[in-house]
């Protein structure tokens, strides 16, 4: 690979990107509009399996959240082309192979899909249920349907996101920007970026919780390893 500046890198993505930014984007409205038009029966799908009752404050309130999550669910829907866009507009760059590009869009998929459904059906429901178990006679919890989507909704997509990290370990040996040697070399620190992760976006603070997110992550850190050694990458 010719020794590329980092910034004419960046720069040469960015145009790339360019080409099927607008395309994408209005793909994603597109379907957020048909998921919209569903979108009270998806919402009390969504609302049914967390076990939640919600309110609302203000006139707009209900709306804005249907409006949001007929987008995030545009966005999970239209992931395998968003990704297929980003590899793209990597392979110049970076010299990507056809082959390369191929397995990388169905392995961030794959991953992105992984996290996104751990979250939903392991890691909300429980901490959700951790969260609530403060209730009293006393205390009764009240929660809007505003702030119950933008949970929801930021959770699942930060563990899709999350997930991604064995593709980006293997892309960052291939492309040469950090050796195996330094994911090898740097596991403590690894481990402390993931733990402090897990605080971070976790929906509660115990232990259990935290290592619902934790494990899997340092787990998916040593894949990234083993997958880059079988790849016979330096």
């Amino acid at each position: 690979m010719e020794e590329t500046h980092p910034y004419a890198r960046v720069f040469v993505f960015v145009q790339e990107i360019r080409k099927t930014a607008l395309f994408v984007l209005a793909a994603i409205i597109i379907s957020a509009l048909l998921f919209y038009a569903n979108s009270p029966r998806l919402f009390n799908m969504v609302q049914e399996h967390l076990h939640q009752k919600l309110v609302f404050f203000s006139v707009s309130g209900p709306f804005i959240a249907h409006l949001k999550l007929s987008f995030v669910l545009a966005i999970i829907t239209l992931m395998p082309a968003i990704v297929f866009a980003f590899w793209q507009a990597m392979s110049r760059p970076f010299q990507l192979s056809r082959l390369s590009r191929f397995w990388f869009v169905c392995f961030t998929c794959l991953l992105f899909y992984s996290g996104a459904a751990f979250c939903y059906f392991i890691t909300l429901p429980y901490g959700i249920d951790f969260l609530l178990g403060y209730k009293s006679i006393q205390l009764k919890p009240i929660i809007s349907v505003g702030r119950f989507v933008n949970f929801v909704t930021i959770f699942v997509l930060g563990f899709g996101l999350i997930f991604e990290l064995p593709i980006f370990m293997v892309f960052s040996a291939k492309a040469g920007l950090l050796p195996r040697s330094s994911f090898e070399k740097n596991r403590r620190y690894a481990v402390l970026i993931i733990s402090i992760i897990a605080a971070v976006l976790t929906p509660t603070p115990d232990i259990f919780n935290m290592m619902l997110m934790g494990v899997p992550l340092y787990a998916l850190y040593e894949a990234g390893i083993v997958i880059i050694k079988l790849l016979g990458i330096k």
